[in-house]
């Protein structure tokens, strides 16, 4: 090929492409695109003049007009967080909370035109809502009814939102704590609770066992002194039943008076005929020299 045949080729490629573009342009301009769930507000001079609702390409020849616009409103459910919201509880206490909010636009035009900025007025909204209702609990209310706080949320800011075009279907209170300072001095006023609490225990603890105690203590001795007093007697009785059999009542006295002999230091002497005194016994002869002593 020559250089004229790609010249040639070059400028009708080129040509094809500003065509190309130029069409693409023009059919941009005629036509609006209208995606799934969403729908299209076409407006002249700030004046609404249609909407479109099905999904797909549609024709609208005055696109074009510099005083045409097109305004897209997704109908979908939307999802809004709003995070670290700073609230006073009844007692004054800082506490930080993330709201999690759902919404759907259910009235485009309202959405667009009853309002300057729907999303904005709707986060506003739910703030001043949980400010108002937040702030007359306490900081474990908020922790233990982050469910009924939601929905009552939901049920303040739903009927306002409403006359905007959107609707907030569903409010979440997420995340709840206290600022670092102040859980400080959360758990150092907790942490004196729970001593106090121990040492009350720990007392009462110790008074009721002493109590106990006391109280075994003089059962025990209750017990011991009648058993006490029940020996003597137990011994009165049976010495009586001994004394009516003459040979074992003597045979008991012998015994019980050899009983009271100290065996290691005490030498007792019988069969003599008069009572021995120890320097009697000690001039005895020995037993082993002579007749044993009887």
């Amino acid at each position: 090929m020559t250089s004229a045949d790609w010249m040639q080729l070059f400028i009708g490629a080129v040509s094809g492409l500003v065509a190309f573009t130029f069409v693409a342009i023009i059919f941009r301009s005629v036509t609006i695109a209208v995606e799934d769930e969403h729908v299209a507000l076409v407006t002249s001079f700030g004046k609404l003049v249609s909407r479109h609702d099905k999904p797909g390409l549609q024709v609208m020849l005055t696109k074009w007009l510099p005083w045409v616009k097109v305004h897209h409103v997704s109908l979908a459910r939307d999802f809004r967080i709003i995070h670290d919201l700073h609230i006073n509880d009844a007692r004054g206490t800082t506490v930080a909370v993330d709201l999690w909010t759902e919404v759907r636009i259910i009235d485009p035009e309202k959405a667009l035109f009853a309002v300057e900025d729907s999303e904005q007025a709707t986060q506003n909204l739910v703030v001043h809502a949980a400010m108002s209702i937040l702030g007359s609990r306490d900081f474990q209310q908020i922790l233990d009814d982050q469910s009924d706080l939601g929905k009552q949320l939901q049920k303040e800011v739903s009927a306002e939102t409403e006359r905007w075009g959107v609707r907030v279907e569903q409010v979440y209170v997420r995340n709840v704590s206290l600022l670092p300072e102040v859980s400080r001095q959360v758990f150092g006023t907790v942490a004196a609770r729970l001593e106090r609490a121990r040492a009350i225990l720990v007392e009462k603890g110790r008074l009721d066992a002493a109590q106990l105690e006391a109280d075994t203590a003089k059962q025990v001795a209750t017990l011991v002194a009648q058993a006490k007093s029940q020996y003597p007697l137990a011994v009165g009785r049976a010495m009586e039943r001994l004394k009516k059999s003459g040979k074992v009542f003597e045979a008991y006295n012998s015994l019980y008076e050899l009983s009271q002999l100290r065996g290691a230091r005490t030498i007792a002497f019988r069969g003599f005929d008069k009572e021995l005194r120890a320097l009697d016994a000690a001039m005895l002869p020995d037993p082993t020299a002579g007749q044993p002593v009887k």
